[in-house]
Parts: C-alpha cells; sequence; structure tokens
C-alpha cells in the first residue's frame, strides 16, 4: 500500500515537472495568476515564447524541456519587430488583450506566437481550429487578397482596426482567436510597419 502511495506521488510530480516545463510553468518571468516576479519599469529582458515551429509547441522551445528564451531591446531593430516578438513595447509595457487564446492570458504572448517568425502563419493555434492567417503586408494589401479571403485588400487603417477591434477588411469581426490588442496609435503604426519588412 505505501508502494503505491510512493508511485502515485512520484507520478503526479513527474506530470507536473513534465507539464510545467513543457508550458513554462518553471520559467521565471510573469508568476502564477498573473503576479509578476522580474519584471521592473527597467526592464530590458523579455520573456520569449511560441506556439510553432522553433516558437513552442514542437521542438526548440515552449512545449519541450529547455524554457523560454529572453530577449532582450537590442535584438530587434524596430519598436514594431519588439511588439511582433514579444508583446511589450519599447517603453516595456506589455500590451494588453482582449479576447484571444486563453494560454495569452496565462503565459502572455504575441504576434509570432500564432503568426509564426515570418508572418505567414498557417498552423492551427494550440487548443482551437482556427488557423491563422497569412499577415505579411504585401499578401493583405495584394489584388488576389480579395479572390482567395472573399474581401477587399486590407489598407494601413484598417490593418490597424484589425488588430485593435477584430474587423476585417469588409467591416466583418474576426474569429475571437485574434487577440483585440490595445495598442497606442504609436505602437499600433511600428507593429505596420514592421509587417511590410515580413
Amino acid at each position: 500500500m505505501i508502494l503505491l502511495l510512493v508511485l502515485i506521488v512520484a507520478g503526479i510530480a513527474f506530470l507536473i515537472f513534465t507539464f510545467g516545463t513543457m508550458w513554462g510553468f518553471s520559467r521565471t518571468g510573469d508568476g502564477f495568476y498573473g503576479r509578476p516576479d522580474i519584471y521592473s519599469e527597467n526592464r530590458t529582458s523579455y520573456p520569449g515564447g511560441g506556439m510553432y515551429p522553433g516558437g513552442g509547441m514542437y521542438p526548440g522551445r515552449g512545449m519541450y524541456p529547455g524554457g523560454y528564451p529572453s530577449y532582450n531591446i537590442s535584438d530587434f531593430e524596430s519598436n514594431g519587430e519588439l511588439i511582433y516578438y514579444t508583446g511589450f513595447n519599447e517603453s516595456g509595457e506589455r500590451i494588453e488583450t482582449e479576447y484571444g487564446p486563453h494560454w495569452l492570458y496565462v503565459h502572455g504572448g504575441s504576434c509570432v506566437d500564432c503568426h509564426r517568425t515570418d508572418g505567414r502563419g498557417g498552423y492551427p493555434v494550440m487548443m482551437g481550429y482556427t488557423i491563422p492567417p497569412d499577415i505579411r503586408y504585401e499578401t493583405l494589401t495584394s489584388d488576389e487578397h480579395e479572390e482567395e479571403e472573399g474581401h477587399p485588400p486590407y489598407t494601413d487603417e484598417t490593418i490597424k482596426r484589425a488588430i485593435r477591434e477584430g474587423i476585417d477588411s469588409a467591416g466583418e469581426p474576426l474569429d475571437l482567436t485574434m487577440p483585440r490588442w490595445n495598442m497606442t496609435d504609436k505602437d499600433v503604426n511600428d507593429v505596420v510597419e514592421y509587417l511590410k519588412t515580413l
């Protein structure tokens, strides 16, 4: 009986360690229940993460032991790139969201977590069925976009509206898997400028 109890406790400890490491619970950063434990007003390091190849849920980081890498402000050439990769702006503020996947609230996240480093998306969001679209600027604004997606090509203004309000270029709501990012004008302009480089 004691052996069975020991095996059960060891099994639970193993599961907590394995899944905790895989899902980032063991990393430093935002603690459980949103309590910050390392972020200060003068932070220069941001938690990495990601849900797609090279960014989590697949070998590389995130869903596998090894934790999350940290980024430094100097790793990025612009505020838009910093936001795209980390969900933080150059002032060190985490950009708040509404809607989006639950893991975004728990662990934080950014555009790269769903749309990948190249902006092409294409893989279902963890614990969901939605496949994030290609958000490269040239794709969103091309005339072929209307034929493929069934709505007009995006403009800079409609891209900003999609990011902030979750409304597509035809005025229809995007799937609730797409977070509504509460960005300042400067931050959303910087993200659109960064999309032009993808």
